[in-house]
């Protein structure tokens, strides 16, 4: 009975049950889906949402703050909206630069969901315990603890159909995202199990998002709307709104609508033995993970040949090859983008801005820059070969000048995967960077040591006024 076991461990799950590996990986995910919500609000998609709903008047009294508005805790009421509409909003801002981490094993991005979710509804707790002495303050511990159940849930329950649910074309994230959300809210707020398993259950019959929309700021609703999916489902099911306690693995349940091959049991029996969040990567380029080795690599071939004393531009150079992994062509196979979201699922783009700026950070995947005359050229010189040799994370880039002579980099296990992970500094300078472009370096400093030190608070809600 996989609902039923997913709910029971939720439920048992305490912050003693965490080693220490596994709080690190927590803390790393978190901050760093902070970094990408405040940053990725500078993105017309989540102004766009937040800005349609409060114009139409939705949504309820403000109590949840909306992370990448630049707005002081001292502006009354600017900034927060209530927890429904904060969680859509910072759901789809941490997701839409497409630079949020990434579970290789189910290329699930795991916090955006759980974590938007997660913090809304802490803030309301702690703005409904100062107003009225109702809401409950929620520790860092517990915090941690309710993130982990809701990533381990959704992880576990994507390694369960994966690859089958992803290769008939749904964008797993959101479609377990939800589910994950809710099994974190509703440790949360320490619903019992059988009101889990029916939150677990309204969650599931709200299943969302296609990868038909990939390269659009739909891709990011996805992730707004299953962050509002599992929070709703769990206050719903808090206050009486029944479900199916089989909601996963009835014979109409999510597990057999959405994939044609399912192991949740085996899966679920790993809950608590094997933990997915260590597993967990953090993206260094705000991109298609299918495109870093390749975008690594020529990085590498760019600073190669200035420190040969060679050019880099349409004229100096003949060809660019590449031979990267099937699944490249499948997922970022666009070959003439016309936008910044087309360009992060655009392995052209992806090996022609690498190549002439020796760098792939969100100024490169803008409008502008896909749009730019010498990138559009350069793109034009990039051949692309596909090898089931070739690992996920590797890549052979080739460069062919118009002299004839070549350089050649096999990047055997690209920066940010498993196998050569972001370090702690490249983490901070990533959160940094984006963070200061939004609310400027000295709140993004407070913002950094804030949600790094999340472990230690005894009222997470009160952490978005200590920037």
């Amino acid at each position: 009975m996989a609902t039923l076991a997913l709910a029971s461990w939720a439920t048992n799950l305490t912050y003693a049950d965490l080693t220490t590996p596994v709080v690190d990986a927590a803390v790393k995910s978190i901050y760093n889906w902070a970094g990408c919500a405040i940053g990725g609000y500078a993105q017309d998609a989540p102004q766009i949402a937040l800005n349609t709903s409060q114009a139409a008047g939705f949504g309820g009294p403000p109590t949840s703050s909306i992370l990448g508005l630049n707005a002081s805790v001292s502006e009354k009421g600017y900034g927060f909206a209530d927890a429904q509409l904060a969680a859509f909003v910072n759901g789809i801002a941490s997701h839409v630069d497409d630079y949020d981490d990434t579970h290789l094993a189910t290329v699930i991005h795991p916090a955006g969901v759980v974590a938007s979710a997660l913090f809304a509804i802490t803030e309301a707790e702690s703005q409904a315990r100062e107003g009225k002495d109702q809401g409950t303050a929620v520790s860092g511990p517990e915090f941690l603890t309710a993130f982990v159940a809701g990533v381990e849930a959704e992880l576990k329950l994507g390694l369960s159909v994966y690859p089958e649910h992803y290769d008939i074309g749904w964008h797993i994230t959101s479609t377990t995202g939800s589910i994950g959300a809710a099994v974190a809210v509703g440790k949360l707020l320490g619903l019992d199990t059988e009101h889990l398993q029916h939150a677990i259950g309204i969650a599931s019959t709200q299943v969302i998002g296609m990868q038909a929309f990939f390269g659009s700021m739909t891709k990011s609703f996805h992730v707004g709307r299953a962050t509002q999916s599992g929070l709703l489902a769990v206050l719903l099911a808090q206050n009486g709104y029944t479900s199916s306690l089989t909601a996963l693995e009835d014979q109409f349940g999510w597990l057999h609508v959405v994939s044609t091959r399912e192991n949740a049991s085996a899966e679920f029996a790993e809950l608590g033995k094997t933990w997915e969040i260590e597993s967990n990567t953090f993206k260094p380029f705000p991109c298609g993970i299918v495109m870093h080795p390749t975008i690594d690599g020529a990085i590498q071939l760019h600073n190669q040949t200035l420190s040969e004393g060679k050019s880099i531009s349409t004229d100096s150079i003949k060809s660019i090859d590449l031979r990267v992994n099937p699944e490249v062509l499948v997922l970022t196979g666009q070959t003439d983008p016309q936008t910044g979201l087309e360009g992060k699922f655009s392995i052209y783009h992806a090996a022609a801005v690498g190549l002439l700026y020796g760098a792939a950070t969100p100024a490169q995947f803008t409008d502008q820059v896909v749009q730019n005359e010498t990138v559009v050229s350069m793109r034009k010189l990039v051949n692309v070969t596909t090898d089931d040799g070739v690992a996920e994370d590797q890549a052979d880039v080739t460069i062919t000048f118009s002299d004839g002579s070549t350089l050649e980099k096999f990047v055997e296990h690209a920066i940010g995967s498993l196998a050569n992970p972001l370090t702690v500094d490249e983490l901070r300078t990533k959160f940094m960077d984006q963070v200061s472009r939004q609310i400027g370096s000295e709140r993004a400093q407070k913002a950094y040591n804030a949600f790094t030190s999340i472990g230690n608070m005894t009222d997470v809600g009160k952490l978005r006024t200590l920037f």
